[in-house]
């Protein structure tokens, strides 16, 4: 038995050192992987869209750096569960900082409206109704609001950021205004009730 975990190995260094120049090879890899780093970002996130984009984005990190992979005698699941472990950590730290959005953060009023007391607590007014909306989101959702709205990045440097093409993040924007306006236009209905 030890023997094959061996031969195992073995073959497995052969195909890293093979995928370094050869994407056919790493693709073997991604597919002895793919399921069970999955599994162990799922269990992580509980949610299956944001354990998608986080696998996809250990194995685009993965094949960016197997240049500087080194053999240390463990399966190559090792880096990868170190590499899913780090994403992880971050997915979760940045959730965090997303919920803390405070109303100066959304401020998207033009500053240089009139700065009346009754116009700048209709401002307030909005902006805590917006954050409140915007809280609902998913996280994937909130996190592209921020960094559309507040960190004022490019759909292409959004697209960089979730590991996504340029048509993907504009497919989710609008996806993500629409369900904006929709919990927008039932907070009125009941509201107005």
């Amino acid at each position: 038995m030890r023997d094959q975990k061996a031969i195992d190995l073995n073959d497995e260094v052969a195909l890293i050192n093979d995928a370094r120049t050869n994407p056919e090879s790493f693709g073997l890899l991604y597919e002895k992987y793919v399921g069970r780093i999955y599994n162990y970002v799922y269990f992580k996130v509980g949610n299956h869209d944001d354990a998608e984009d986080l696998t996809a984005k250990v194995f685009f990190k993965a094949l960016n750096n197997i240049g500087s992979y080194r053999h240390m005698g463990l399966p190559f699941s090792a880096w990868l569960y170190r590499i899913a472990h780090n994403l992880v950590a971050n997915h979760h730290r940045d959730r965090s900082r997303v919920t803390e959005i405070s109303i100066e953060d959304l401020e998207l009023a033009d500053p240089s409206r009139s700065a009346h007391p009754e116009a700048l607590m209709v401002r307030k007014q909005d902006n805590a109704y917006l954050l409140e909306l915007i809280k609902d989101l998913s996280p994937q959702k909130r996190d592209l609001i921020v960094l559309k709205f507040v960190q004022k990045l490019s759909n292409e440097e959004i697209g960089v950021v979730f590991g996504k093409t340029e048509g993907a993040i504009k497919s989710l924007y609008h996806r993500t205004l629409t369900e904006l306006k929709e919990k927008a236009s039932q907070y009125n209905h009941t509201r107005n009730l």
